[in-house]
């Protein structure tokens, strides 16, 4: 089995709140990350495939079509948008790290099966220097 992974960056806003909270109690529990205005981040989203290299072309998966999967299915609805407002994939859901990375999953196993025998093996969200979430799946 061969792991392969490639990088990409997004840059986006969210906010973390709980609306059945009060300001106060969103405040305590969040800190800074409830801030009413938002804030952002410049992610890195590391998304790691395993498979057996292709007899033909030594590839698990073309590493440019991996990308171009990757920036069509995430990317592209991501980059530069408010998570909690603009993103179908998360309406009505918490904008955490672990929520994001878990809805990231569901929608690049279903588009990597289309093209490829190669399977997610991992994901990992990088939101700041010091704060990262691994998901490996259910």
């Amino acid at each position: 089995m061969v792991y392969i992974s490639r990088t990409e960056h997004f840059n986006a806003a969210h906010r973390l709140f709980n609306p059945n909270w009060s300001d106060e109690k969103n405040k305590e529990v969040f800190g800074p990350c409830a801030n009413y205005n938002w804030h952002g981040h410049n992610f890195e989203l590391i998304v790691t495939v395993k498979g057996e290299p292709d007899p033909d072309t030594g590839f698990v998966i073309d590493l440019k079509v991996l990308g171009d999967l990757i920036k069509r299915e995430i990317i592209d609805l991501v980059d530069h948008k408010n998570l909690n407002l603009d993103v179908p994939f998360m309406q009505g859901k918490m904008a955490s790290c672990e929520i994001f990375v878990m809805e990231i999953w569901k929608i690049l196993e279903r588009a990597l099966a289309e093209v490829s025998e190669a399977r997610l093996h991992q994901i990992r969200l990088i939101e700041t220097p010091k704060n990262l979430v691994d998901y490996y799946g259910e």
